[in-house]
């Protein structure tokens, strides 16, 4: 009662040599271009978990373009960290296979996909191509891109079986755009001008990336065409920002904050010996009440 009163607070290095542990959760966060607040989202999630226990959240930030298992070898090797959470999941993931071996409480954001059972949180990105091309028919669409994610990466797989079962189901064809979301926004968009100005140019875009969107919908504008009449597009997005940008753009949530939410229970219930089959969770793509 008086350490509440006198507002005392654990000293992290003292409770580590007493106890062994820090009564940390390491985020590997990417600091790679992003405005659409996906990693704030996230961490605002993370943070709300933890905020009723021990733990405290410590963002070790890295680039897609560096070698992505620096940061998680560092946090092994100076033990700075009770937990992990990692993104960016490939389907064979060497980070995964290193904080197994080393028995490092850990969730990802994403699955993989080489019979390691890991806890972990993901986004249903498979139904969520589907039911965009699915909104696309029902426009009246017919000849649909996708800006896809880099194949290295697991969703990428999910997208694709999605986006193409979609075609097959609903009568549609697609058309190439050779690029992905990890590209600078700035090629993204000159790449969709030159699509949208060719003669094979789509009537509809399916867009796995909320930020890429934006840039998507300045390529569309910069060929002198315009969304809902010349052709639509469906992104996902983490926070609602793209219908104040562009109202005419069809829009599916993603919760990265229940993400965020879920990957941090996850991760304790794994330090306190929960097995991580029992730590799995996959959420739904959240449509406007309009348009479900």
């Amino acid at each position: 009662m008086v350490a509440r009163q006198l507002g005392y607070q654990p000293n992290r290095a003292g409770v580590r040599l007493r106890t062994g542990k820090t009564n940390v959760i390491a985020l590997v966060l990417s600091i790679d271009e992003e405005i659409m607040g996906f990693s704030s989202q996230m961490v605002f999630g993370i943070s709300e978990v933890l905020s009723g226990t021990p733990y405290h959240i410590v963002v070790t930030p890295h680039s897609h373009s560096k070698d992505p298992m620096l940061p998680v070898r560092y946090i092994l090797e100076t033990g700075s960290a009770d937990g992990v959470i990692i993104s960016r999941i490939e389907p064979d993931d060497p980070r995964v296979r290193l904080l197994s071996e080393r028995g490092m409480p850990f969730a990802t954001h994403g699955r993989t996909d080489a019979g390691l059972v890991h806890p972990f949180h993901d986004f249903d990105n498979e139904a969520f191509a589907h039911q965009a091309v699915e909104r696309l028919v029902k426009r009246g669409r017919r000849r649909i891109a996708l800006l896809q994610p880099p194949s290295k990466l697991t969703y990428y797989a999910h997208i694709r079986i999605g986006f193409q079962t979609g075609l097959h189901d609903y009568g549609a064809e697609e058309v190439p755009l050779r690029i992905n979301t990890d590209a600078p926004l700035a090629d993204i968009r000159d790449v969709v001008e030159v699509m949208m100005r060719s003669a094979n140019a789509p009537d509809g875009i399916v867009c796995s990336a909320g930020s890429a969107a934006i840039a998507v919908n300045a390529g569309i504008e910069a060929a002198g065409k315009a969304l809902g009449r010349d052709l639509d597009m469906v992104s996902k997005q983490s926070v609602p920002i793209l219908n104040w940008i562009r109202p005419e753009i069809i829009t599916a949530q993603e919760d990265v904050r229940q993400a965020g939410r879920e990957m941090a229970k996850a991760v304790i219930a794994r330090i306190d010996g929960v097995e991580p089959e029992l730590l799995q969770s996959i959420s739904q793509p959240i449509w406007p009440e309009g348009d479900r």
